[in-house]
């Protein structure tokens, strides 16, 4: 091993396998005449699906860099690679399954670690075949980083001078922090494998949950998003619920804006929308409707038919004029008639969402759903799809054009390479300002001239004060 050079604080560069360099640290011990040599490797992190997928990346990352170690940017660069995968669908099976691929061919003599619901639902042979070098399942998230390190033998590294925190989000170019407050879903849709790849409830402290959000705020965060696998569950496994944690985390903490992920809507506490009388929690819910046919609901086992969606969007609005409600619909389940689809249209329009996310239906072995009479064509789905896709964009696009005049804060996420600040307004809607001969904006939050729907009509245009 060849010393390159030292700094004050006792870092050395030496050179490494490859082209790459590793950063090696003498750190000082008690007495001070022992010290050891430990190596900083690169871990390059990719998630696929689900917010969920996002925090447990961010919380890996936490761990790594308080551990002392680096971040790579790029798969080429990294000596350990984790990906984080999703089985929500057949498409994002198949998406992970190439993701997991693609990263070994990009850097072949990285290890590699596979977790998330495609890990946990493959086979004993899957590592063979999509050529990782390790795989976890979700039950062993918690324990990744150490179990990884165990694995691989890699050196036990100390604890650095660096806290973990929010270094890892900007670095990765993000400004808005997803946080896992608990895991895990107690209900069974009949089309849904995540209550088989997840498991049962489990939720976070609220003491933790706090914590984790004051570290992040200490590191300039300026958002939060709560996540898990079934949000409006929060506490069903303890003597709490998800308002009581919204109150005490706007008690507790200064984060400037709070937001939730994916709440099923028949979970939803007594009273929830009073909390919204702060301007701290954003005014968006993407709560998961799924079909706007009360037949197709009682055949996917879901617990909120139309009329008690109906309820919430309105009590969400009259709290708010500025709510935004977004969701998401499987198209072409088994059995669904021409119907059932012409009610799913009629209610999306009554609703009137702000944004649909669409999903073409996926049998996955395992789920009731496979079970069911009635499997719609391919062709016919398709053409649902498209239909939906069509009336989706018609919603947005009146939805954007609702905002327009508005003067609003907006929390401005990065800077594209041409220029172009991009940030969201507290209701989730995207916002483009291009003033490339001016400061970048990233990590500030201004009140913001909303001036226009761009072009393409899947933006709102910008003007800063």
């Amino acid at each position: 091993m060849t010393l390159r050079g030292v700094e004050s604080h006792g870092k050395f560069l030496c050179a490494s396998r490859g082209s790459h360099e590793s950063l090696v640290v003498i750190m000082r011990m008690r007495p001070p005449s022992r010290c050891y040599l430990v190596h900083y490797m690169r871990f390059f992190l990719h998630s696929l699906g689900c917010r969920l997928n996002e925090a447990e990346l961010e919380d890996w990352a936490r761990q790594l860099q308080g551990l002392g170690h680096q971040l790579a940017k790029d798969a080429e660069d990294a000596d350990v690679m984790i990906l984080n995968t999703c089985a929500v669908t057949a498409e994002a099976a198949r998406k992970s399954r190439q993701m997991a691929r693609r990263l070994r061919r990009h850097n072949p003599k990285a290890r590699t670690v596979m977790t998330g619901c495609l890990a946990t639902l493959a086979p004993p042979d899957a590592a063979n075949e999509l050529g990782v070098d390790l795989i976890l399942p979700n039950s062993d998230k918690a324990r990744l980083v150490e179990l990884a390190m165990d694995h691989f033998g890699l050196p036990p590294t100390p604890v650095s001078a660096m806290e973990p925190g929010a270094e890892t989000l900007f670095a990765r170019g993000r400004q808005r922090a997803f946080v896992k407050i608990q895991d895990g879903c107690r209900y069974h849709c009949t089309f849904c494998i995540v209550t088989v790849a997840r498991g049962e409830e489990r939720s976070l402290s609220v003491r933790e949950i706090i914590s984790q959000i004051n570290l992040l705020i200490e590191n300039g965060v300026q958002e939060v998003v709560l996540t898990g696998v079934h949000v409006g569950g929060y506490g069903s496994d303890m003597d709490s619920d998800l308002h009581q944690l919204i109150a005490q985390i706007l008690q507790q903490t200064d984060i400037p804006r709070l937001r939730l992920a994916s709440v099923e809507p028949w979970d939803i506490p007594k009273n929830f929308f009073e909390l919204y009388a702060s301007n701290r929690l954003m005014p968006h819910l993407h709560l998961a409707l799924q079909s706007g046919s009360d037949s197709v609901l009682q055949r996917m086992a879901r617990r909120c038919k139309t009329d008690c969606f109906r309820d919430l969007v309105r009590t969400a609005r009259e709290t708010r004029n500025d709510f935004n409600i977004t969701t998401d619909i499987i198209v072409g389940f088994p059995g669904e008639s021409d119907d059932e689809w012409k009610q799913t249209l009629d209610f999306i329009k009554e609703i009137g969402f702000g944004d649909v996310h669409i999903f073409p239906y996926s049998a996955r072995h395992g789920t009731a759903a496979t079970r069911l009479p009635g499997r719609i064509p391919r062709e016919i789905t398709r053409q649902r799809t498209e239909q939906l896709h069509a009336l989706a964009s018609d919603l947005k696009i009146n939805a954007l054009q609702r905002q327009v005049g508005r003067q609003v804060p907006v929390l401005w996420e990065k800077r594209r390479d041409d220029g172009t600040d991009v940030g969201y307004t507290p209701s989730f809607f995207r916002v483009l300002r291009n003033k490339p001969d001016q400061p970048s904006l990233e990590n500030r939050i201004t009140d913001t001239h909303l001036r226009g729907v761009s072009p393409d009509g899947a933006n709102l245009l910008g003007e800063a004060k």
